[in-house]
């Protein structure tokens, strides 16, 4: 019996195959929705090969340059590159590889699912909207404050991309000590959460919007005004917080979530991708672009410093080095080698 990812290996191993291509047939097996499929697919292009392979070649240009200075060392007043050619061209390059590793986020939020917090005081409607979003009776729904204690999660896809929402305990104060563990869950899951449903019946106190918004800067916020099928509603000119969208919806009847739904994935700042866009949603390339992105700092802060071509040159060496470690263009060790290629089809 083959081994698991065993035949994209040895398309790797007899340079079918870049390690980032193979590395992608792995992602295209596990995609759960069509934005990863898409990005998986054009990984496997190449993308993110071609986009590496301009870098270096810019690179490469810039390190011989000032490595044929170094053949010429006696004449000191001599240079062929450029400086202010070459810091111009660095700042390009670091741009890029910032850029790059900058899209990780919006590469794991398209992967793995973008985290939607479901919060609010209790008894607000929290699980009977994630029961809707849903379609399914996933929460345990009562009148009973404080039914929800620890944090439910489940998957839905909108326009192609996964939402993992997470229902959690209201916020109250509270003596049970079970209950508080599932409020500082809460707490918890804001935290890692990209999109925050905040889910009202009333108009909140003037300490819970401070709350909030304390707690949600960075995120993308919603406020949900719900029980509309009961008469309630709260103004948006209320509010002086700053945030997303403001709805008015019945979480029991499904009024208004389709619009819910809209201002979620709006919410998401997902792009829309085409074949030429490179995304970066692997952990271990994401590493290397951090290192790089070290690398090429350096090398800006020598040219402002007026350090010699040699320096220069060797910081320069690193970032191509560490960039040919993502294609495996650099002898890639075998453990890490090994630790691609056995999740291969695991769970398939």
């Amino acid at each position: 019996m083959a081994n698991p990812g065993e035949y994209t290996q040895r398309a790797y191993l007899n340079g079918k195959l870049d390690l980032s291509q193979a590395e992608a047939v792995a992602d295209l097996i596990a995609s759960t929705n069509q934005a990863s499929h898409q990005l998986a697919i054009s990984q496997l292009r190449g993308g993110i090969s071609t986009e590496l392979s301009r870098l270096r070649e810019q690179l490469l240009r810039l390190t011989s340059l000032l490595e044929l200075e170094l053949d010429f060392s006696d004449h000191e007043d001599l240079e062929f590159a450029d400086r202010t050619e070459l810091l111009q061209l660095t700042n390009k390059i670091e741009n890029r590889i910032a850029t790059l590793a900058h899209s990780f986020e919006t590469g794991q939020a398209i992967k793995q699912g973008v985290p939607v917090a479901i919060v609010g005081k209790t008894n607000v409607g929290k699980s009977t909207l994630l029961n809707r979003l849903l379609k399914d009776e996933r929460a345990i729904v009562s009148d009973i404050h404080g039914t929800t204690r620890d944090t439910i999660e489940d998957t839905i896809d909108i326009n192609g991309i996964t939402f993992r929402f997470i229902d959690t305990a209201g916020i109250r104060q509270t003596t049970d000590q079970i209950e508080q563990i599932g409020i500082s869950r809460t707490y918890q899951t804001i935290d890692r959460a990209r999109i925050i449903l905040w889910i009202i019946d009333a108009l909140p106190s003037t300490t819970e919007q401070e709350d909030i918004e304390a707690r949600c800067q960075g995120k993308s916020l919603i406020i949900v005004c719900n029980k509309s099928d009961k008469g309630v509603t709260v103004a948006n000119a209320t509010f002086s917080i700053r945030y997303s969208a403001f709805l008015q919806i019945s979480a029991k009847t499904g009024q208004g979530i389709d619009e819910l739904e809209t201002a979620i994935y709006q919410a998401a700042n997902i792009p829309d991708l085409s074949e030429n866009d490179v995304i970066i949603n692997n952990a271990r390339h994401y590493e290397a672009l951090q290192r790089a992105h070290t690398s090429i700092i350096h090398v800006l802060e020598g040219l402002h410093n007026e350090l010699s071509a040699d320096l220069l040159s060797e910081d320069l060496r690193q970032t191509l080095d560490i960039l040919a470690e993502i294609t495996g263009e650099q002898i890639t060790p075998q453990e890490t080698l090994n630790n691609i290629f056995q999740h291969f089809c695991v769970g398939k």
